[in-house]
């Protein structure tokens, strides 16, 4: 059987004769399995390198007032990224709710849009 990046797993298809077939969905899973080792491994990684993103964010604010990172930065490209990011996920509610309640405790802009139309209008009426 070769297969890579796959688990093989053992199929009867008919009473006599067994066969070896690639993992299916339906499939019986393999406890402990290197497929689910690195899931486990990648998740660790994203959480770790979130939360770096997250620290580089706090200071950011701290040192700027805002945390609106600009990608135009060069100095802070990679966390205008990030934080660009972050407002896709939220859109598509695929950021956890741990991970806005993070953002939301530094005051995290989720439209910078909305937020310079707000502060227009504020001027306008004032």
């Amino acid at each position: 059987f070769k297969s890579k990046n796959k688990i093989a797993v053992f199929r009867m298809s008919s009473p006599e004769t067994p066969s070896w077939s690639p993992k299916k969905k339906h499939g019986p899973s393999l406890p402990n399995s290197a497929e689910e080792k690195n899931a486990e491994e990648k998740n660790v990684e994203d959480k770790t390198a979130w939360g770096k993103m997250f620290d580089q964010l706090f200071t950011f604010k701290s040192q700027n007032g805002h945390c609106n990172a600009s990608t135009r930065d060069e100095r802070n490209k990679s966390l205008g990224e990030w934080v660009n990011q972050q407002r896709k996920c939220y859109k598509k509610k695929a950021l956890s709710s741990s991970r806005v309640k993070q953002l939301n405790s530094i005051c995290f802009n989720w439209d910078p849009h909305e937020h310079v139309w707000d502060e227009h209008f504020k001027q306008l009426c004032a």
